[in-house]
């Protein structure tokens, strides 16, 4: 549980982690999300649901739902990206989202909102893996062993709420180790930008 880590020393860090995984390898696919909320260094919301993908991007990928476990039958009856998208946006807030390997999950948000014609968020994100590679000495930065230098172990992996925890984790810790008083003393201390997600322009 990231709520108890960090309870040494109050972190002064407040952000929505996020992760979504996707039906195919395209950005448009996503079909289950997980969000974390962060308060002075502790977990105090969580949410997760699945999303239904495009009809034209639903066929699920073998590979994608071995790993990840979810099939095109559980997420018939699930909202589509446009119909979800107003609960997401009201989660995050004003906060600046934070997830792992941070290109891939804003690429998520920009190319569903694309495909589906709808407004692409204003967000600031922040990228967990480039500030872990500021933190900590490890052989490979894959979410499963940040984390658990950051103190979270064994949870379920591309589970996404489980995901976005762990995330969580590791900018908790990260804040700690290098005494930020927030993710834009988290920044400026390792040295990895906040970026501002932009609309993408839709193919025609």
């Amino acid at each position: 549980d990231v709520s108890g880590l960090c309870q040494d020393r109050w972190v002064p860090v407040y952000f929505t982690a996020i992760d979504f995984e996707t039906a195919i390898s395209h950005s448009v696919s996503a079909c289950a999300v997980g969000l974390v909320r962060v308060r002075n260094g502790v977990v105090v919301e969580r949410a997760d649901w699945l999303i239904r993908p495009p009809a034209e991007h639903g066929e699920f990928l073998f590979w994608n739902v071995k790993i990840h476990g979810i099939t095109p039958e559980q997420v018939e009856d699930a909202q589509s990206w446009a119909q979800q998208l107003p609960a997401l946006r009201d989660f995050v807030g004003s906060d600046i989202v934070v997830a792992h390997n941070a290109g891939f999950d804003m690429g998520v948000i920009r190319g569903a909102c694309a495909a589906t014609v709808q407004p692409t968020p204003r967000m600031r994100y922040f990228c967990s893996v480039q500030v872990a590679r500021k933190t900590y000495a490890l052989e490979s930065y894959k979410l499963p062993l940040a984390a658990a230098a950051a103190g979270f172990r064994d949870f379920p992996h591309h589970d996404a709420l489980a995901d976005a925890e762990a995330c969580a984790a590791i900018i908790i810790d990260s804040a700690r180790r290098h005494d930020a008083d927030g993710i834009a003393a988290l920044a400026k201390a390792t040295g990895v930008k906040i970026n501002q997600l932009k609309a993408q322009p839709l193919k025609l």
